[in-house]
């Protein structure tokens, strides 16, 4: 696991864009994927530094992974929630479930790196 990688998750093109140019601007190696199939078909063989996962997503939503991340593959790696629908029972299910952080949709791609560089410092501390 490269200390500097981040699962993206979200099947908003322009969005993931956006977040893919800011973060490796930042000096982080991102990966993209569109949708659940290829979000479990990519945690069978990667374990990236953090995970970063829209909530709505085909095949396999963000509360999925968090508990499959959580239950199935046992790993405590950092997830952020991103959310168009930022109401209190999916911020609630989502931290329940042990996602590390929830950010409502716009995301800004300034706090999106402050709640990153937050997660992968914990990691090191």
């Amino acid at each position: 696991m490269n200390e500097r990688t981040i699962l993206l998750a979200d099947d908003d093109q322009l969005l993931a864009s956006l977040l893919n140019f800011r973060l490796e601007k930042a000096g982080y190696i991102v990966d993209h994927v569109l949708d659940g199939k290829e979000v479990k078909e990519y945690l069978s063989h990667t374990m990236p530094a953090i995970i970063v996962s829209d909530i709505m997503m085909p095949y396999f939503s963000g509360i999925e992974l968090i508990n499959y991340v959580r239950k199935e593959l046992l790993s405590q790696t950092p997830i952020i929630i991103i959310s168009s629908t930022g109401n209190e029972e999916n911020v609630l299910s989502a931290i329940e479930l042990g996602a590390n952080d929830f950010i409502s949709k716009p995301v800004s791609p300034s706090e999106l790196l402050v709640r990153i560089a937050r997660e992968v410092n914990k990691i090191h501390i």
